[in-house]
């Protein structure tokens, strides 16, 4: 008994950045001061969340996105609390948003990263408490500093990402990111106000038993998808979708799986954002052991040609990713 009361509390998210700040001899500490700007700005959006019931924010806010998606109030407030917290942190100069049409200009002109950010993905799902998330991707700027910063240094490739993320808000609130060595995931300890590292060095199963996709488009998925989907069945694999992109990435980042959004009739380029969504997810991946690509292509060497490129996604372990292209290009083969 007398040996669990001073029990080590672990690791905190600031003092964690701060060791690997100093694994780098040439770091100057923006990237570090840009990651606790985001966990800032988390902190404040997880309040909003769990106290969105009582204050009258659930539900639609009466317009539409660049995508032409219903708003949600919470997509508004956490639009609202990141890039206000990026903008009083001083070392990003643009960012991108899916709530927002055109690219943000910070007024850091000095600031030498670019965001790109998916505020609150699956936010229709607040109604009803499931979880959902914020995914979030770094570059650094092409352009000279001093002076705002352009659309090039929005579109860049998902391999020149400096540091990609997500947080996931549900039954804990976590914050997983890499910054190219390794995946770590941060849990929320909301009576001391700290993240405290959880889950290091994250490891994806190199194969698993769970598929997530929306089946309820089935008819209108590719004939290698619907046989892929098959297979599955005859497998006696999972099926598990949540409907918020964040948690069921989440989900088999940990357990082992793949998750599938590809395109269909309605959406013949997919449906998920390249820049914003795909690239992100993509790089935390690739660095837990995982794959990624658009059912041919990995997704870190497409080249993005505008803000909200859409993009279809295979993404999971990688023999199960693997198993979806064969299927894939089979079909491309019969044809």
């Amino acid at each position: 008994m007398d040996d669990q009361l001073a029990l080590p509390v672990g690791t905190t998210l600031d003092r964690f950045i701060m060791r690997k700040q100093e694994e780098f001899p040439y770091a100057t500490g923006e990237l570090s001061q840009l990651l606790r700007d985001i966990a800032l700005a988390t902190k404040i959006v997880n309040r909003e969340i769990n106290r969105a019931g009582l204050l009258g924010v659930t539900g639609t806010f009466g317009q539409q996105n660049v995508q032409g998606e219903e708003q949600q109030k919470l997509d508004v407030i956490a639009n609202i609390r990141f890039i206000r917290a990026l903008r009083n942190g001083g070392e990003v100069c643009t960012v991108i948003s899916e709530e927002e049409d055109h690219v943000i200009q910070t007024g850091n002109t000095k600031g030498k990263y670019v965001v790109a950010m998916d505020p609150l993905d699956g936010s229709s799902n607040i109604d009803v408490n499931v979880a959902i998330g914020t995914i979030f991707s770094i570059y650094r700027r092409l352009s000279d500093t001093g002076e705002d910063g352009t659309l090039e240094d929005c579109l860049q490739d998902g391999t020149k990402q400096v540091a990609a993320g997500y947080i996931i808000y549900g039954s804990s609130t976590m914050l997983v990111y890499t910054t190219g060595c390794g995946v770590n995931g941060f849990t929320y300890e909301p009576s001391l106000g700290e993240f405290f590292l959880s889950h290091p060095n994250i490891k994806t199963p190199q194969d698993g038993k769970i598929y997530s996709c929306n089946e309820g488009n089935v008819n209108s998925f590719p004939d290698g998808v619907k046989a892929y989907l098959s297979y599955c069945k005859e497998q006696h694999y999972s099926a598990r979708y949540i409907g918020s992109l964040v948690a069921d990435f989440h989900r088999n980042l940990l357990k082992g799986g793949v998750y599938l959004y590809p395109p269909t009739a309605k959406s013949p380029n997919g449906k998920l954002r390249l820049v914003y969504e795909c690239n992100a997810l993509a790089m935390i991946i690739e660095q837990a052991g995982g794959k990624a690509t658009d059912g041919s292509e990995r997704i870190l060497d497409k080249t993005p040609t505008e803000l909200h490129q859409r993009c279809p996604l295979v993404i999971g372990s990688p023999d199960m990713v693997d198993k979806v292209e064969e299927f894939m290009a089979a079909e491309f083969v019969a044809v």
